[in-house]
């Protein structure tokens, strides 16, 4: 009888974890997946993935068991310059036709000060996946007085190495550097 106490218990404690958990996404018209490259050693490009989308699952309000999943179309680049976009589409970089989605997967989320964290994660494109790891910022959480949805705004950047993915390979880093700047700007509401 003990036993099936406490199997009991572990499987109501189960069930009571997964009906709190909550799932996220991202607000398309209110996030924004870019890089910053430096061109010529003397100026910086940004662009964006016009095309992607976040789901966040967690079961706290700190969100410090987060499970994020990211999911970007490569032939959504976008610079502001057509031909620039096309180039990047191609096989001299990104080859969008053969490898046309981007990924990240998170590992975990590592809590380094009030609204602070680390995350490590694997990210995957151009037919490669890289262990990095990523600062964010949590910005807190409202009510848009507009869906009346609760929101939770954050920044997250990175830098990683084009190098590792084999991104460019023919282009020399005094013609674009090998660091790539990541910078996030996400919109979170819960999933419907």
């Amino acid at each position: 009888m003990k036993k099936l106490f406490i199997l009991s218990v572990i499987v109501l404690s189960s069930v009571a974890a997964m009906a709190q958990s909550k799932v996220w996404k991202n607000d398309p018209a209110h996030s924004r997946l870019g890089f910053v490259v430096k061109h010529l050693t003397i100026s910086e490009i940004s662009g964006r993935f016009a095309d992607f989308s976040v789901d966040v699952t967690t079961t706290k309000a700190d969100y410090s068991d987060a499970q994020i999943s990211v999911t970007a179309k490569v032939a959504s680049i976008d610079t502001d310059i057509e031909a620039r976009d096309n180039h990047l589409r191609s096989a001299d970089f990104f080859d969008a036709e053969k490898y046309p989605i981007l990924t990240f997967k998170s590992i975990y989320l590592k809590k380094t000060g009030q609204n602070e964290g680390k995350l490590y994660g694997n990210l995957s494109f151009h037919g490669i996946t890289k262990a990095v790891t990523l600062d964010v910022t949590y910005f807190g959480t409202v009510v848009n007085p507009m869906s009346k949805a609760e929101t939770a705004g954050f920044k997250i950047k990175g830098t990683i190495k084009r190098s590792d993915f084999n991104l460019g390979a023919n282009f020399p880093e005094a013609v674009i550097s090998d660091n790539i700047q990541i910078i996030a700007d996400v919109e979170f509401s819960p999933a419907k």
